[in-house]
């Protein structure tokens, strides 16, 4: 059952990060498109700059919760890669209950006012030539966090498995092990 329900939640958090990568795709284009017109043909569009910094805004904020589904988010490696797996396990789950969850509800709930007075007061952008509907922008903060929370629970899930002894960690998270199979890679 807890495979069940972890499987659905990384499919989400799977989601998210294919988006975000197809985000960043589409600001590849747009920062290739703003440079030539910039240098080449010495004219430009603060739409389009701006347009840079919100997919990257996005991309960031909805890999958060792909980045901790892959274990792929900052935490003191130094100590814990020393710990063993029921311990990690330990960690990993009292930290999402008692600092991640509570810090992106937290967060949830700040910016909700934030997105709704950007909505209600028809915000734009400053600069002549900018951006309108900056609500939508400011949006993604919630919906991020809120991804955050649902990819917590499929790490969450995972962790318990791991301390329970139902699922063992693959050889290609110990970074040993990875410089191991490169070196006997390279010595063939």
């Amino acid at each position: 059952m807890l495979f069940k329900v972890e499987r659905i939640l990384n499919r989400y958090s799977d989601v998210t990060g294919w988006i975000a990568a197809a985000l960043m795709l589409l600001m590849l284009v747009n920062v290739f498109y703003d440079a030539i017109m910039r240098y080449f043909f010495r004219t430009g569009s603060i739409a389009m700059q701006e347009m840079e910094w919100h997919i990257f805004s996005v991309v960031f904020l909805l890999g958060i919760s792909y980045a901790l589904k892959e274990e792929g988010h900052v935490r003191v490696d130094v100590l814990y890669d020393g710990f063993s797996p029921k311990l990690k396990a330990i960690i990993n789950i009292v930290g999402t209950f008692i600092f991640l969850i509570p810090l992106s509800a937290l967060i949830i709930n700040g910016s909700i006012w934030f997105v709704h007075e950007a909505y209600t007061s028809g915000e734009i952008s400053g600069d002549p030539g900018g951006l309108t509907h900056r609500y939508l922008i400011k949006a993604i903060i919630p919906i991020a966090f809120v991804s955050l929370i649902i990819s917590a629970g499929g790490f969450v899930l995972r962790n318990v498995r791991l301390y329970r002894g139902d699922l063992e960690l693959p050889p290609a998270h110990d970074p040993l092990a990875i410089a191991a199979e490169i070196k006997k890679s390279l010595d063939r």
